[in-house]
């Protein structure tokens, strides 16, 4: 096979944008990349138009179950009242089986006008459709459920023993209001709507479309919230590989509650972290260190400017996280660890550097790290954890950031820039559903630094700003070191795999303020294309 007239886009090369080239591909690897165009003719020469052509990319962090259940269940993001929701409940809900749950998710509720408080179980109980109802936050940190739901938990002593206190909300009487942040939501989601491998693939199946639309060939994620058993997650995913319907190659996460759940995974399993099928394998150990700024529950060193009764909580003692994070690296299990503020980053930090834990073989992660310091910024230089971020947060959040942590501390807030400038490894990810999938979004907002109608002016915090191709290579090659395949994935050149994709700019002639305007035309895996203007290809 034989890519004729492209011209290369490589973060890593110098390469002249102009220059067209062809592009040898056998047994579905790069064999060698020329200059010019191809002399030769027939069925296996394909013109690309000089398109630009670029390795395909990677998401290596992000809830794709959760994200395709959004395309089959009841989706809240563009609801803005109560009574629509009341409408929407109704509609989408017309006819139910005895045990269904009335599921609604991306639920966006602090400013419904007609409602002068967050929705509460004695709301939901307008609707009046007599079902269990669980309707998820945006951001996935939060939920409220009905009276139905509530009874159920206040029965569950799992419930009780596992969930703190402060993840529980209450009313003026100190009752039970329905709502719950955190590690309550997680519980939740995975021994209450934990789905069947039917739903699980077909929800799967719906997302797959919207990844290649996106260029994204590789993803890690966090499901197991979803189907609560691991092996079925495992399953699902396997079985649409064996049918010929993933495309992509997938890393799944184990997210635990407490050091029992890892006990039960190492007893139970004997997979470890890269193991699997050709495009199935096991990712991380995920744990969740803390919460999150806009609930006022990411754990912080200092307490919040707006709130300064609270500075957030830890789940973990250190010594609890000290001996998850070291009874994983002795079993081979790389870990992923949920830490937003800077105290919840500090404590990652100092389980990570732990003697018997290695960070360098396993490449053990911390997920946002979304406020630092001089000093965290230094004890990560030495020690090299891979950091994820998630720049397309900062399109909604910029402007809300000194109000939670103050003028002082808001310059080391998203700190992407001194993050390269310390030579500590990261990653660019959507977290999506939460965040925008589409990675060329994400490289905007890395970039400029601001919303997508390009406010503040200049940016936010100019100084930590990437460059188009540090954005790039943090989203192409940097995520594939995470699952140790970087030499022979997430490159454009000889003797890596043919995973690539092509677009209709190239990314150094577009204004920076247009980056998100990119469009993926065509996604090849493997040699193959599996993807163009009229869908996915099989």
């Amino acid at each position: 096979m034989i890519i004729d007239n492209v011209r290369l886009y490589r973060p890593n090369k110098d390469d002249d944008p102009e220059q067209v080239h062809h592009i040898l591909v056998k047994g579905g690897t790069i064999s060698e990349i020329r200059k010019g165009r191809s002399p030769e003719q027939g069925d296996h020469v394909y013109d690309a138009d000089q398109r630009t052509i670029m390795t395909s990319m990677t998401d290596s962090h992000l809830h794709l179950l959760r994200y395709g259940l959004m395309k089959v269940e009841l989706d809240l993001r563009g609801v803005h009242s109560w009574e629509e929701l009341k409408r929407e409940v109704r509609d989408y809900y017309p006819y139910m089986e005895e045990h269904d749950w009335i599921i609604g998710r991306g639920l966006e509720d602090d400013d419904f006008p007609d409602l002068d408080h967050p929705l509460t179980a004695k709301d939901l109980e307008e609707i009046h459709l007599h079902k269990p109802m669980f309707f998820m936050h945006r951001d996935g940190h939060e939920c409220v459920v009905n009276e139905t739901v509530l009874n159920k938990l206040k029965k569950e002593e799992d419930f009780l023993r596992m969930v703190p206190d402060q993840f529980i909300e209450k009313d003026e009487n100190g009752g039970w209001n329905g709502r719950f942040k955190d590690t309550a939501v997680h519980y939740i989601k995975r021994h209450f709507r934990a789905r069947p491998k039917d739903e699980a693939k077909k929800a799967i199946e719906a997302a797959i479309p919207y990844l290649l639309r996106y260029g994204i060939t590789s993803i890690h994620t966090d499901d197991l919230n979803f189907i609560k058993d691991y092996s079925l997650l495992m399953e699902s995913y396997q079985e649409l590989e064996k049918e010929g319907k993933l495309p992509v190659d997938v890393f799944l996460h184990y997210y635990i509650f407490q050091k029992e759940d890892l006990d039960h995974f190492l007893d139970e399993f004997e997979v470890r972290t890269g193991d699997g099928s050709e495009r199935v394998k096991v990712g991380s150990i995920k744990i969740f260190l803390d919460g999150t700024q806009r609930l006022h529950t990411a754990a912080m060193r200092m307490p919040y400017h707006d709130k300064p009764d609270t500075a957030g909580d830890l789940i973990y003692s250190q010594q609890e996280l000290n001996d998850i994070v070291r009874l994983a690296s002795e079993n081979g299990m790389q870990v992923a660890m949920h830490a937003l503020g800077d105290r919840a980053t500090e404590q990652a930090i100092e389980a990570l550097e732990q003697p018997a834990v290695d960070v360098d073989k396993l490449k053990h992660r911390i997920i946002h790290a979304q406020t630092l310091g001089p000093d965290l910024l230094d004890r990560m230089r030495k020690l090299k954890p891979y950091i994820e971020v998630q720049p397309s947060f900062l399109i909604d959040e910029y402007d809300e950031k000194a109000k939670w942590v103050g003028e002082e501390l808001a310059p080391f807030c998203d700190a992407f820039g001194s993050l390269e400038k310390n030579k500590i490894p990261y990653t660019l990810s959507s977290d999506a559903p939460i965040g925008d999938l589409n990675p060329f979004v994400s490289v905007f907002a890395a970039v400029n630094r601001t919303d997508l109608n390009h406010q503040p002016e200049g940016g936010w915090v100019p100084s930590e700003k990437l460059t188009i191709n540090q954005s790039f290579e943090a989203f192409t090659f940097t995520p594939r070191l995470l699952e140790f395949q970087e030499k022979s994935k997430g490159r454009l050149e000889e003797g890596y795999q043919a995973d690539f994709v092509l677009i209709d700019s190239h990314p150094l002639q577009v204004d920076p303020n247009e980056l998100h305007n990119i469009q993926v035309e065509e996604v090849w895996v493997k040699g193959k294309r599996v993807y163009a203007p009229e869908g996915v290809i099989s």
